[in-house]
């Protein structure tokens, strides 16, 4: 069995909020909370760092650019896993659901990818916890029943209803916001604009798909999310399918019915760090500090999940307590995982020691392990 000790660092704890006091590992669990615990095995000094609980992500699609760093340059997905998987732990992010898009379009959010993601995934034991978010594209009927087989096989983890097809119609008229999309699917705009028209005339078939995809999830147990709602009519749909988690609502007030009626609103770290939103959405740390906003994601940058935690807790109006639950607690919470997201007695031994004055990450621990270090850290390991 693994041990460790972690001594001597400013403790997040569930039940009593941030202690001076120790903790002890044991074979993947916190088995102390105390000076009480066993002695033996490794010890990490803590000294002068915070101690909080492992970062958990519910939505994030950076592992997108280690697939396909360039428009039409792709590489192996067991390559860009585990590029991913060292910037995940570099970052605090113990458990990660990757925003898998299974879409119409070819190339990087075709079905192919989709099927190379899960296979590299599912090929090895990972030391962060990944787990696939299937962002489910309304119009892609072609690949309905691999979706649906893959759910019923308890390879999907978490579904979210997408639907960009208008917004990608609207956008081929313009030939240089055209050619993202074009470019990432390998195609020439003109092909590509043909494609997307051919999809769009698919739309009396949407309703049906999605009623199919909400009722295998149900019946699986899979939590599902409603993505980019403009209206309350839209949100109130998805929530009557299922989807309990409404993720980057486009306007406030449907953000404030999500709330209303006990769902999760998640939005992105990277808008609480940059001050806005880039699309001139509603600000995500003004929501979370009104109570409307319960879980923030990675969404394009995994750098950004500790960074904007303690942005909030050092605008004041959350404490370390509330920011950083915005990042654990709540999305393990939102994703149905209740044996992780804080510190205490029997969870999972998933942690973050940061050095508040920087800040930066020292070390990450998932599961008992040490599964990342910094020369600091391992100054500090015994």
């Amino acid at each position: 069995m693994t041990k460790l000790r972690i001594t001597g660092g400013r403790v997040l704890l569930r039940s009593d909020g941030e202690q001076d006091i120790d903790l002890s590992l044991d074979d993947g669990i916190i088995a102390g909370i105390g000076r009480n615990g066993s002695s033996s095995g490794k010890e990490i000094d803590a000294s002068g760092l915070l101690v909080l609980p492992g970062i958990v992500d519910i939505h994030g699609d950076a592992f997108e650019r280690q697939l396909q760093p360039r428009p039409g340059v792709d590489f192996d997905a067991d390559i860009a896993l585990h590029d991913t998987e060292a910037q995940l732990l570099a970052n605090g992010i113990t458990t990660a659901f990757h925003g898998v898009t299974l879409s119409w379009e070819p190339g990087l959010r075709s079905l192919t990818t989709w099927q190379a993601l899960l296979n590299a995934l599912e090929a090895r034991r990972w030391t962060c916890d990944m787990r696939v978010h299937l962002r489910w594209e309304a119009f892609n009927l072609d690949a309905l029943e691999t979706a649906i087989a893959d759910i019923t096989a308890g390879r999907v983890h978490l579904v979210a209803f997408n639907d960009h097809t208008p917004a990608i119609l609207k956008k081929l008229a313009d030939p240089v916001a055209g050619a993202k999309y074009s470019d990432r699917a390998g195609m020439r705009l003109d092909e590509f604009r043909a494609l997307a028209e051919r999809i769009a005339a698919r739309e009396h078939a949407v309703p049906a798909a999605l009623d199919r995809i909400a009722s295998t999830a149900r019946e699986a147990g899979v939590p599902m999310a409603s993505h980019d709602d403009a209206t309350i009519t839209t949100r109130n749909e998805f929530r009557h399918r299922g989807a309990r988690i409404c993720e980057f609502p486009m306007a406030e007030d449907v953000a404030k019915q999500a709330r209303d009626t006990g769902d999760w609103v998640a939005m992105g770290c990277p808008n609480v760090v940059r001050g806005g939103s880039h699309l001139g959405w509603a600000s995500a740390a003004v929501m979370a500090e009104s109570g409307i906003c319960g879980v923030l994601t990675s969404d394009y940058y995994y750098p950004a999940m500790p960074r904007a935690a303690l942005k909030l807790a050092g605008r004041g109006v959350l404490d370390l307590a509330q920011s950083w639950a915005l990042i654990s607690t709540n999305p393990a919470t939102a994703a149905g995982l209740t044996d992780r997201g804080a510190i205490a007695e029997g969870l999972r031994a998933d942690l973050v020691l940061i050095d508040p004055n920087v800040p930066r990450i020292v070390a990450t621990i998932v599961g008992g392990q040490v599964a990342h270090i910094t020369a600091n850290g391992a100054a500090r390991l015994a």
